[in-house]
């Protein structure tokens, strides 16, 4: 898959995740009272595991290996970079804009997914859905028969 439909892809379910991640905002801030940095935070961790599932199965999917242990691996790789930068520059951002320059919560956080986007990307495309070379058969590797008389007739002069 070529880089252009890849981003393209990226930023449809980073949309779809930043919209989650909005209604979820506005609905905790705004209809139960939770706390502007409190909702940030939950309704971020929310749309990291959505993004996370549509990531796999839609925008990285050549790039996937089958098993639970790859997976695993990839969604612990996707929380130590996409998720904790999101986590940590939504709430921060929001923190920032909500509490210290009194702006909207909803537009604040909007402003603060649009920050954090692009380098998200890059970490997804470069660490968490990287190329890996094809793993390597674990069955030690017996000479051949061939191989054996080749080494023989080398080391005879």
């Amino acid at each position: 898959m070529n880089g252009a439909v890849r981003f393209g892809r990226f930023n449809l379910v980073g949309l779809l995740g930043a919209a989650l991640q909005l209604a979820l905002f506005d609905l905790m801030l705004n209809r139960w009272h939770i706390q502007g940095e409190s909702a940030s935070a939950i309704a971020v961790e929310i749309a990291v595991l959505h993004n996370f599932l549509w990531h796999e199965r839609f925008t990285w999917r050549d790039r996937n290996r089958p098993g639970i242990r790859e997976r695993a691996m990839r969604l612990c790789r996707f929380h130590m970079s996409n998720g904790l930068l999101s986590l940590v520059g939504n709430t921060a951002l929001t923190y920032y804009l909500v509490q210290r320059l009194h702006l909207p919560g909803v537009p604040s956080a909007a402003a603060a997914v649009a920050v954090c986007a692009p380098l998200n990307f890059l970490l997804a495309n470069r660490w968490v859905y990287r190329i890996l070379k094809p793993e390597r058969s674990m069955r030690p590797s017996v000479p051949s028969l061939r191989d054996s008389a080749a080494r023989k007739s080398a080391c005879v002069t």
